[in-house]
């Protein structure tokens, strides 16, 4: 059977340049100037008009008059309450995993004495409000309400406000709200898009000013994250979901086909590869995503995904795949080896890695505790997962003894006079002792 829904396969190594590069570069749209200019002119009225350019923008792009842009916190417990028993159970399961495995991330202040009488200092200071964003429209996912809402809460953070569009009913999807109250945010308004970015970076008579900016979001508010960056802390930039899977004989060709379609289907715009080791397997794996493809629910997306950067590589060694992996730096890496444990240690670059073919991403995406906020298009190389550590700031101190600070009064001095700071010098030589 021949696997047409995929735009790449054959050989890792017998790629074009341009295919190559096309994998590898997965940021920079072609459209991304004209987003850019938009939400450049979004965050321009929202800086002039506040409140009211947030109601012209939910009557303009959301189709809906609102009445408040805040959600009343009784919409939120009705949510919750309205939810269905297994849901509920499944997101309360998700928080507590997600807060356990956040606690253990917690940072600790430290002191060193660098030389005898100077102690140089480090305290992590939550941050005092963090606004959260939830995406809406095509995808709605109250996972990632808890994964932003409940790490900032074992932070320490002060104040958590929670942003998603509103729909017909002028209030974001019930989900969302449910999840907001499930996680313990503090706050919800009824916003989406470069909008809420702005409102929360730059503040408005409603919307009060955050101090970060975390959450998935579309090309807009992708955009506007980064547009903002003058006036608040963001987290990783992001654009559509990608999964590299490194396969070997040990894998099953159904089990790496759908973890290929489970992300497919997150966006037409998504990114999935695998490598997979020997012809044989490889073929085995494209008829299997030929199938899966055809008979999927959401198959209009995931066949759109496939066929614009969806491939399935054959590698003749899995030492071939280890450099691939840290260029392309995915998303999520699954290694799907009898040797993954060991595997794990060869990977690079990657926002999370899921070990052995049994660790489905979908797991990760919801159930684990790891946080499923991550880098995308190759941001990896630089950029970690959404962490409790986004969630505070550092104060760092040092003290200095009499005898310590005679003791330096010289050296810095020198280096002060030698770059021109002469003020500098006579600061640290008046304390040299007598």
């Amino acid at each position: 059977m021949s696997a047409t829904v995929l735009k790449y396969q054959g050989a890792l190594a017998a790629l074009t340049s341009e295919a190559r590069r096309r994998l590898l570069e997965r940021g920079g749209a072609e459209s991304d100037t004209q987003v850019a200019a938009r939400v450049q002119a979004i965050i321009a009225r929202v800086r002039e008009e506040g409140d009211r350019a947030l109601f012209d923008f939910a009557r303009q792009f959301d189709r809906v008059e609102l009445e408040a842009l805040e959600v009343p916190r009784a919409r939120w417990d009705a949510a919750l309450e309205s939810l269905p028993s297994g849901v509920r159970a499944a997101l309360e399961r998700a928080a507590r995993n997600i807060a356990r495995a956040h606690a253990a991330q917690r940072p600790l202040a430290m002191e060193v004495e660098t030389e005898p009488g100077v102690v140089v200092g480090r305290r992590p200071d939550p941050l005092g409000r963090v606004g959260v964003y939830a995406p809406g429209g095509r995808a709605v996912y109250p996972s990632s309400v808890l994964m932003g809402v409940v790490p900032a809460k074992v932070a320490g953070v002060g104040e958590t406000i929670v942003c998603s569009p509103p729909g017909p009913d002028g209030l974001p999807s019930a989900g969302v709200l449910a999840a907001a109250a499930l996680a313990g945010a503090d706050r919800v308004f009824a916003l989406g898009g470069a909008g809420a970015v702005a409102a929360l970076a730059y503040g408005t008579r409603s919307v009060p000013r955050v101090d970060r900016i975390v959450g998935p979001g579309n090309a807009y508010v992708a955009a506007a994250k980064l547009q903002v960056v003058d006036a608040v802390a963001i987290d990783a930039p992001a654009g559509p979901s990608e999964i590299l899977i490194v396969a070997d004989g040990s894998a099953r060709p159904e089990a790496v086909a759908r973890e290929l379609l489970a992300q497919a289907e997150h966006d037409p715009e998504a990114c999935c590869v695998a490598l997979v080791l020997g012809a044989p397997l490889a073929q085995e794996v494209r008829d299997a995503v030929e199938r899966q493809a055809r008979a999927a629910k959401r198959g209009d997306i995931v066949l759109s995904a496939l066929g614009s950067r969806g491939a399935v590589l054959r590698i003749d060694s899995l030492e071939e795949a280890w450099p691939f992996v840290a260029e392309f730096a995915p998303e999520h890496l699954l290694i799907a080896t009898a040797t993954a444990e060991d595997d794990l240690s060869k990977v690079r670059n990657a926002g999370t890695v899921f070990v052995g073919q049994r660790a489905s991403v979908a797991f990760g995406d919801y159930l684990t505790g790891a946080n499923h906020v991550l880098p995308t298009a190759g941001l990896a190389r630089a950029y970690s997962g959404l962490s409790v550590l986004d969630f505070y700031r550092w104060t760092t101190w040092q003290r200095v003894t009499p005898e310590a600070a005679a003791a330096m009064a010289d050296d810095v001095g020198a280096l002060a006079d030698s770059e021109g700071l002469f003020a500098h010098a006579d600061a640290a030589r008046a304390w040299r002792l007598p």
